[in-house]
C-alpha cells in the first residue's frame, strides 16, 4: 500500500493584528489559531464576507505580512520550509519554483513588453527563450490578447486585459502551490470561463490552490472545499 501523500502547504495556529500606531497603538484582530492543510489537485476557496480577513491570510501565507504567531509550512524540494521563518533569499526561490500568485493587479514594469513579461517565470527557471517565447504566445492566444498587444507594455491596457496579462505569467509556469486573489474580478464571462478551464487543469495536474472568488458561479466551478474564515475571527 502506498504512503499518504503530504499536503503541499500547512498552517498551523496561524494569528495575525495590526498595530495602528497612528491611532493610539490601537491593536485590531483579524484571525486566530487558523489551521488548514491543501494537498494535490486541492481547490480551497476562502469564503465568508468582506472585511473578515481573507485577503489578510493570502497575504500572511504569502509571507507578505508577518502574522503574530504561527507557522505556514510550504513543501519546496522535498522539505517542508515555514514562511514565517525562512529568510528573504529562500522566500525568493519558493515563489520562483513552488509557490505561485495570482492577485487582483498586474504589477507593471515600464518598457517590457507583454510577450517578455509572460515568458519571465519560464526563463527564471532555465526554459530557453525560444521554447518560453513560444509557450507565452500560446497562453496569450488561449487568453485571447490581440497579438498586435504583445509587443507593447501592458500600462496603457484595459483593467480586463492587464489581468489575463497576470494569470498568462502564473500559469504558464506549473507552480505546485498556486495562491489566487480574485483572479477573474475584471473579466468576462468568456474569458472567464477561459480561466476557470486554466485552473481545473492545473489542479488535474496535481497543483493545491487557496483562493477568493467574489463571483460565485467561478467558486462553485473551481472549489473543492470551502474554508470559513471568521469561524477564527479574534476577539477585539
Amino acid at each position: 500500500m502506498s504512503s499518504p501523500t503530504k499536503p503541499l502547504i500547512v498552517v498551523e495556529d496561524l494569528s495575525k493584528t495590526f498595530v495602528l500606531h497612528n491611532a493610539d497603538s490601537a491593536v485590531i484582530p483579524v484571525f486566530s489559531k487558523l489551521r488548514m492543510e491543501v494537498s494535490a489537485g486541492e481547490c480551497l476557496v476562502l469564503s465568508g464576507d468582506s472585511g473578515v480577513g481573507k485577503s489578510t491570510l493570502m497575504r500572511s501565507i504569502y509571507g507578505n505580512y508577518s502574522p503574530t504567531t504561527g507557522s505556514v509550512r510550504v513543501l519546496h524540494d522535498g522539505e517542508y520550509v515555514d514562511i514565517t521563518q525562512a529568510s528573504p533569499h529562500t522566500i525568493l526561490d519558493i515563489r520562483r519554483r513552488t509557490l505561485g500568485y495570482v492577485s487582483q493587479f498586474l504589477r507593471v514594469i515600464p518598457r517590457i513588453s507583454t510577450l517578455r513579461l509572460v515568458m519571465e517565470p519560464l526563463l527564471e527557471n532555465g526554459v530557453n527563450p525560444a521554447e518560453a517565447e513560444a509557450r507565452a504566445a500560446k497562453m496569450l492566444s488561449a487568453l485571447r490578447l490581440p497579438e498586435a498587444h504583445w509587443r507593447l507594455p501592458p500600462a496603457t491596457f484595459s483593467g480586463g486585459e492587464q489581468q489575463r496579462v497576470n494569470i498568462a505569467r502564473s500559469f504558464i509556469r506549473q507552480y505546485p502551490v498556486l495562491l489566487l486573489d480574485e483572479p477573474t474580478a475584471s473579466l468576462d464571462a468568456e474569458n472567464r470561463a477561459i480561466v476557470v478551464d486554466l485552473i481545473q487543469e492545473a489542479l488535474d495536474g496535481g497543483a493545491a490552490m487557496i483562493g477568493i472568488f467574489h463571483d460565485l458561479d467561478v467558486r462553485d466551478a473551481v472549489a473543492t472545499r470551502l474554508f470559513p474564515v471568521a469561524e477564527f475571527k479574534a476577539a477585539a
